[in-house]
C-alpha cells in the first residue's frame, strides 16, 4: 500500500513539473483514441449479422458467431486472394525493400551537397504522387502504341499488354512501386547513415579502406538495426497490401493473380454491402499481421537482439 502511494506521489510530481510536455501530447493521444482505439468497436459487426438501420448493438449476433469467418473460408474466392495477397507482399519485399538501401548508400558517397540534395528530392518526389496519377501515367505509356511498347516493339517486333496481361501485372506493379516509394523510404536509411562517427571513416581511408570496402564494413554493419527494424515492420504487414493501386490495375483479364483481400473486402463490403462478412475478412487479415509481425520480432530479437518490443 505505502509502495503505491508512493508511486502515485511521484507520478503526481512528475505530471506537475512536465505538464507542458502532456498539453503537447495531448492531441497526438486524441488521435490515437478517435482514429486507432474508438474504430476497434466496428469490429463487433464481424461477430454480428449487421443491420445498419438497428446499428452495431442493435443488431443480432451471428449464428453460430464465427459464421462470417466460415462462410469466406468455404468460398472458392478465398484461397485465391490469399495466395495472391501473400505472392504480391512477398515479392515486394523480397525485391522493393534492398533498393531504398542500396539507394541510401550510394547517395551517402555523392559528395556536392547540392547534388545530393538534389537527387534525394527527385527521388522521393514521386512518393507524393496520387496512385491515381501514376496508373494513369502507366497507362499511358505502357499501351500498345506507347513510350514502352515502342521500345518492346523495334526489339521483339510486336507490343506487350502490360497493363492487362495477368502475366505482368505483379512485375507491373513491382516496379511502379520501386519508383514510388525508392526515395522516400531511404530517408532513415540516410538518416542512419548521417549519424555515423566520421572518425570509422577516417580510420577506414588511413588504413587504405577504398569506398566499397568502407560501405561493406562500417556503413552496412552500422545501419543493420535500422534495416531488420524496418524488415520486421514490413514483414508484420505482408498480409496488407493497399486495395488502391491494385484495384485501379485491375481488368478483366488479370484478376486470378490481381484480386487481394483487400480489394475483395472492397468489393464485397461496400459494392454488395456485405459489411459483416467484409469486416469478418479484415479482422482475419489483421489478426494474421498481428501474429507474423510477433514471430518476426521474436525471431529478429533471438538472432540479432534487435527488436520494436
Amino acid at each position: 500500500m505505502e509502495k503505491h502511494v508512493m508511486c502515485s506521489k511521484r507520478l503526481r510530481k512528475g505530471i506537475q513539473h512536465n505538464w507542458r510536455l502532456y498539453i503537447l501530447m495531448l492531441p497526438a493521444l486524441l488521435w490515437l483514441v478517435v482514429f486507432a482505439y474508438y474504430p476497434m468497436y466496428g469490429l463487433l459487426i464481424a461477430f454480428k449479422d449487421f443491420k445498419a438501420v438497428a446499428g452495431i448493438l442493435g443488431s443480432p449476433w451471428a449464428d453460430p458467431v464465427w459464421k462470417h469467418f466460415a462462410d469466406f473460408f468455404s468460398t472458392s474466392v478465398a484461397r485465391m486472394v490469399i495466395s495472391n495477397t501473400l505472392v504480391l507482399s512477398l515479392l515486394t519485399i523480397l525485391i522493393s525493400f534492398p533498393v531504398p538501401i542500396i539507394f541510401a548508400l550510394l547517395l551517402n558517397q555523392v559528395k556536392g551537397k547540392g547534388t545530393r540534395k538534389f537527387i534525394q528530392t527527385v527521388s522521393y518526389a514521386p512518393y507524393f504522387i496520387s496512385n491515381v496519377v501514376v496508373v494513369s501515367i502507366m497507362n499511358v505509356i505502357c499501351a500498345p502504341g506507347g513510350f514502352v511498347n515502342t521500345i518492346i516493339k523495334s526489339l521483339t517486333g510486336h507490343p506487350l499488354l502490360l497493363m492487362s496481361s495477368a502475366e505482368y501485372f505483379r512485375t507491373m506493379y513491382i516496379v511502379s512501386n520501386i519508383w514510388q516509394t525508392m526515395g522516400f523510404s531511404a530517408i532513415v536509411y540516410i538518416a542512419a547513415l548521417a549519424g555515423i562517427n566520421p572518425d570509422y571513416y577516417e580510420a577506414a581511408i588511413m588504413d587504405g579502406a577504398g569506398k566499397f570496402k568502407r560501405i561493406l564494413y562500417i556503413d552496412i554493419p552500422l545501419i543493420m538495426p535500422t534495416v531488420i527494424v524496418m524488415l520486421i515492420l514490413a514483414v508484420g504487414n505482408v498480409m496488407t497490401v493497399g486495395y488502391e493501386k491494385v484495384y485501379l490495375m485491375q481488368a478483366g483479364t488479370n484478376t486470378q493473380v490481381s484480386e487481394i483481400i483487400s480489394t475483395y473486402v472492397y468489393k464485397v463490403g461496400l459494392q454488395n454491402a456485405q459489411y459483416s462478412f467484409a469486416t469478418a475478412v479484415g479482422l482475419f487479415n489483421s489478426v494474421v499481421n498481428f501474429v507474423i509481425l510477433v514471430i518476426a520480432n521474436k525471431i529478429a530479437r533471438k538472432m540479432a537482439d534487435i527488436s520494436i518490443f
